[in-house]
């Protein structure tokens, strides 16, 4: 069954921009800019009768193209011992507008979202237990803007293992229109 998510795809300009912080973190497994992208609904493994019928709800989400931009570093967990850094988001209002109206056509349609709570951000690095702290770093980067990018449509991937960490694919494009 194929693992699978809706998402943004970031520009290589962002991706070479946030990816300058990367800095020697005991237990830190950086992405690489091939994985980076800001996940909408995350939907886990999918039967295929059900793959036709995410691509069949994306195709009908209607919202305005936006603009967006990467600035200041995050994470989940502590400061002092991460699981995940990232990069923030902002303005967040449009991107969860645009989240909430896809998460709802997959609700509705029987899928059942393993992101429920959308926090907005690009994933920059994973840790294993007892990595090192990355306080410093989220101090050093707070006011530092990434960039901004004009978001035309959203895209469905499948994630799937590869040598140096999960390989993400475009199955296909939507454009967003008013």
């Amino acid at each position: 069954m194929p693992r699978l998510f809706f998402g943004l795809e970031i520009p290589e300009s962002i991706k070479t921009s946030v990816l300058t912080v990367k800095t020697d973190i005991k237990g830190a497994r950086w992405q690489s800019e091939a994985q980076l992208h800001l996940t909408l609904a995350f939907l886990g493994e999918v039967e295929s009768e059900q793959v036709t019928l995410a691509r069949n709800n994306a195709r009908k989400v209607t919202h305005p193209p936006f603009e967006l931009e990467a600035s200041g570093l995050g994470c989940f967990g502590q400061e002092e011992s991460p699981k995940i850094l990232w990069a923030g988001i902002s303005p967040e209002a449009e991107l969860r507008e645009l989240q909430h109206i896809l998460a709802q056509r997959l609700i509705t349609d029987g899928f059942t979202l393993q992101n429920p709570s959308f926090k907005p951000h690009i994933t920059l690095s994973r840790f294993r237990a007892g990595a090192g702290s990355v306080a410093g770093l989220i101090e050093h980067y707070q006011r530092t803007r990434f960039g901004s990018w004009p978001v035309q449509g959203f895209a469905l991937f499948e994630s799937s293992p590869g040598q140096s960490g999960s390989v993400y694919t475009v199955l296909e494009r939507y454009p967003l229109t008013t």
